[in-house]
C-alpha cells in the first residue's frame, strides 16, 4: 500500500516537473524573440539638404539659410541634439558654428530644419586674400546632425552641398551729360544721362532709381524713377532721367550755365537692382564736374 502511494506521488511529481520544464522552455524561447523585435523596431533617421536661400544681400554681408529635411521613421519623436556646420571655399575655412537643441522631429514624420548663416565679406576677405570684390565665390557647406535615437543611441548624419554667392562690388554712377529740351529762366526741361558701370561678374537689373540732384549748390531734382534696365557683367548702361526746374531760382549758377562755364553738381541716391542671387539696394554718391548746356535737337 505504501509502495502504491509512493509510486502515485512520484508520478504526480514527475508530471509537475515536466510542466515546469515546459514553462521554462517556452519562457526561454520568448525572450530572444522579444529582444529581436525591439532591436529592429527603431530605425536610423535620414536627412538631406532640401534648399539653399539667400535672404538678404548687401555690399557688406549676405544672409543665407540652409534647409535640411530630416525624416523620422520611428513611432516616437526624436530630439535633435546639435547641428554642427562649416563653410569653406577652396580649402579655406570661412565660418563654422554649432546650433544646440535644434528641436524635435515628430514620430513617423519629417521636419525641415533651417540653419541661418551670415557671411561678412570683410571677414571672408581677411581669411581668403584671393577673393576680389565683384566675384562669384564657390562654397562648400558641410552640416552634421546629432540625433538621439532610443535603443540605437546617438546617430550622426553628415551632409554636404556646394553653393555659390557673390561678393558684390558697388556700381559706379556718374553724370554723363545734361541735355536740355527747353531752356528759359521761368522753366527748363532737361534730361540727366546717368552712366552706371557694373563692376561685378554677374548681371544687374536696375528696377528703381531714387536720386537727389544738385546743380550749383541748388537742389533741382529729387524723385524716384522706375525704369527697367539690364546692365551686363562688367558692362555699362545709361539711365535717362527727366527733370524740370526754374533756372531763375539758381542764382549765379544759372549765369555760369548760360555763359558756357558750366556749374558743379552733386548726386546722391539709391539703386534697387535684381541679381541672380536676389535683390539689392545700392547707395551712390557723386560730386564734381562742370556741366555745360547741351541743347537737344528739336528734330
Amino acid at each position: 500500500m505504501l509502495l502504491i502511494s509512493w509510486l502515485c506521488l512520484g508520478s504526480r511529481y514527475s508530471v509537475l516537473l515536466k510542466g515546469v520544464a515546459t514553462c521554462k522552455f517556452f519562457a526561454v524561447r520568448k525572450k530572444p524573440t522579444k529582444r529581436k523585435e525591439v532591436g529592429g523596431f527603431f530605425r536610423k533617421p535620414t536627412a538631406a539638404v532640401s534648399g539653399f536661400h539667400i535672404l538678404h544681400i548687401s555690399l557688406k554681408k549676405v544672409d543665407i539659410v540652409v534647409d535640411v529635411l530630416v525624416t523620422n521613421p520611428n513611432p516616437i519623436p526624436i530630439p535633435l541634439v546639435d547641428i554642427i556646420y562649416l563653410i569653406e571655399s577652396d580649402g579655406h575655412k570661412l565660418i563654422s558654428g554649432t546650433i544646440p537643441d535644434a528641436g524635435t522631429v515628430r514620430a513617423h514624420g519629417s521636419e525641415t530644419i533651417k540653419i541661418p548663416i551670415c557671411l561678412i565679406y570683410r571677414d571672408v576677405k581677411d581669411t581668403y586674400d584671393d577673393i576680389q570684390p565683384g566675384e562669384i565665390i564657390p562654397y562648400r557647406v558641410s552640416v552634421e546632425l546629432l540625433i538621439d535615437v532610443p535603443i540605437i543611441g546617438r546617430v550622426s548624419l553628415p551632409l554636404e552641398k556646394k553653393v555659390e554667392t557673390p561678393a558684390p562690388y558697388k556700381p559706379d554712377v556718374d553724370l554723363d551729360k545734361i541735355e536740355y529740351d527747353r531752356f528759359s529762366l521761368e522753366e527748363t526741361t532737361a534730361s540727366l544721362h546717368l552712366k552706371v558701370e557694373n563692376k561685378n561678374k554677374f548681371d544687374l537689373g536696375v528696377n528703381t532709381l531714387e536720386y537727389n540732384f544738385t546743380l550749383g549748390d541748388h537742389n533741382i531734382a529729387n524723385a524716384t524713377l522706375s525704369e527697367s534696365t539690364k546692365i551686363g557683367q562688367c558692362g555699362e548702361g545709361i539711365l535717362e532721367v527727366p527733370i524740370t526746374f526754374r533756372p531763375k531760382d539758381l542764382g549765379s549758377a544759372v549765369w555760369d550755365i548760360i555763359r558756357g562755364r558750366g556749374a558743379g553738381y552733386s548726386m546722391k541716391g539709391k539703386l534697387e537692382v535684381d541679381t541672380p542671387f536676389g535683390p539689392m539696394n545700392i547707395p551712390f554718391s557723386k560730386e564734381g564736374g562742370k556741366e555745360q548746356v547741351k541743347e537737344r535737337s528739336r528734330n
